[in-house]
């Protein structure tokens, strides 16, 4: 009997053991990744002859990963810089490897990613699950483990893979398995972004269990485009799939509702303030998509905003949710670390102009972030101190339209 004990434990420990190596067990993003990403601003522009600014090269890394450290970006969090899709030359090399287009990078992505490091940021590169990327350059499909090995090579600190020309569900989810287990077997720290539950949300439900275990972050809905609607529509999504995505989400895997666009062109100042403010409030990665080049002091002073970034980067690592809905009002809670709440209150009409919306504070943490007291302190659209307040006190918050005011209430 004694020895059947054993054994028994034994195979437990040795399950636990595969449950383990199978697990994503990174040790990365315990808290949600920060940083700059190209894709929304820069896209695919690839005639570096006529427009040398703007298209995608080495040129255009070394400029961000400089201003990045110049203008106090990596100071205030945003340690990533990161390359999307087309960086790659049409084909493979003879080895099978995936190289860098030589008239764009032509001191390869090994020199870039040095560089990189050099200014005490962190290099992210982007590959595909299929046999081809969203924009047609060669996929990893069949070549997860050498490109990986590849990534690691070069010094790659994530990896940011998509979804584009994967074949079958099965296929998809394969490949996102395969790479990630490949990812750590180099045995080089990369954080690992997936596409996987937006792929696969068309024909069934994500199993978000399992994807946290593969994956560090994940995109479940389109592309953020540089508009309100955008901006609406991702934030409408969330809170209508809260319910299935919320619990999952925690340091090491969080989900990503795509980059911030604010400092570009399509947002007011107010709906700027909105997507930070709820990107904070959904424990989203910050990945910027703009021209850190060429940006105003105001869209500075929101994106570098420091009770807004310990908003998102709060170590307790719990999502927020939209706790009420009242015509266009919404009301959000974060539970934060050190008994404190994070709250937003939208305001979606897009006619008018400022409106008041009026809420107890027992609505906060089932009751308990202001009970028996409170303090409550604004941090957006400007910060200020409201003074303290009682577990059965309501608060009046004005928000101007498509704005959001943002909120640390502390429970005194």
């Amino acid at each position: 009997m004694a020895a059947a004990r054993r054994a028994l434990r034994w195979a437990l420990a040795a399950a636990a053991v595969v449950a383990a190596a199978l697990a994503l067990d990174n040790g990365l993003a315990r808290t949600p990744p920060m940083g700059w990403l190209h894709w929304e601003r820069f896209l695919c522009r690839t005639d570096c002859a006529t427009d040398p600014h703007r298209c995608v090269s080495e040129r255009l890394f070394v400029e961000m990963a400089d201003v990045m450290v110049a203008e106090g970006w990596r100071d205030a969090g945003y340690e990533f810089v990161c390359i999307d899709d087309c960086w790659m030359a049409p084909t493979r090399d003879e080895h099978g490897r995936l190289q860098a287009d030589p008239k764009r990078f032509p001191s390869g992505i090994r020199k870039l990613a040095d560089y990189v490091h050099s200014k005490g940021l962190k290099l992210g590169i982007y590959s595909d699950v299929g046999n081809k990327t969203c924009a047609g350059f060669p996929g990893s499909y069949n070549h997860y483990d050498l490109d990986a090995q590849t990534f690691a090579s070069w010094g790659v600190d994530l990896l940011k893979f998509d979804g584009c020309n994967s074949g079958t569900l099965e296929l998809l989810a394969e490949g996102y398995r395969h790479m990630s287990l490949a990812l750590n077997k180099t045995g080089r720290s990369i954080v690992y972004s997936c596409e996987w539950p937006f792929y696969l949300r068309p024909v069934q439900q994500p199993n978000y269990t399992e994807i946290k275990q593969y994956c560090n972050h994940w995109r479940n809905f389109f592309d953020v485009y540089d508009s309100w609607r955008s901006i609406k529509s991702i934030l409408d999504w969330t809170a209508l799939h809260q319910d299935s995505i919320v619990k999952i989400a925690g340091p090491g895997g969080w989900n990503d509702p795509d980059m911030l666009v604010i400092g570009n062109f399509g947002l007011s100042w107010d709906q700027a303030v909105t997507q930070m403010a709820m990107w904070a409030i959904m424990a989203a990665p910050l990945f910027m998509s703009n021209d850190l080049r060429h940006i105003s002091p105001e869209a500075k002073w929101l994106l570098q905003n420091k009770e807004v970034i310990a908003i998102n980067q709060d170590p307790l690592g719990k999502q927020g949710y939209q706790i009420a809905k009242d015509k266009n009002f919404q009301l959000w809670e974060r539970p934060l670390s050190g008994q404190a709440y994070a709250v937003a209150v939208l305001n979606q009409q897009e006619i008018g102009g400022p409106q008041n919306f009026t809420f107890s504070l027992t609505f906060l943490g089932n009751g308990l972030a202001c009970n028996p007291a409170c303090s409550v302190r604004q941090i957006l659209p400007a910060s200020r101190d409201w003074g303290v307040y009682s577990w059965v006190s309501s608060l009046s918050v004005e928000v101007n339209p498509t704005g959001t005011v943002l909120l640390k209430v502390v429970a005194l």
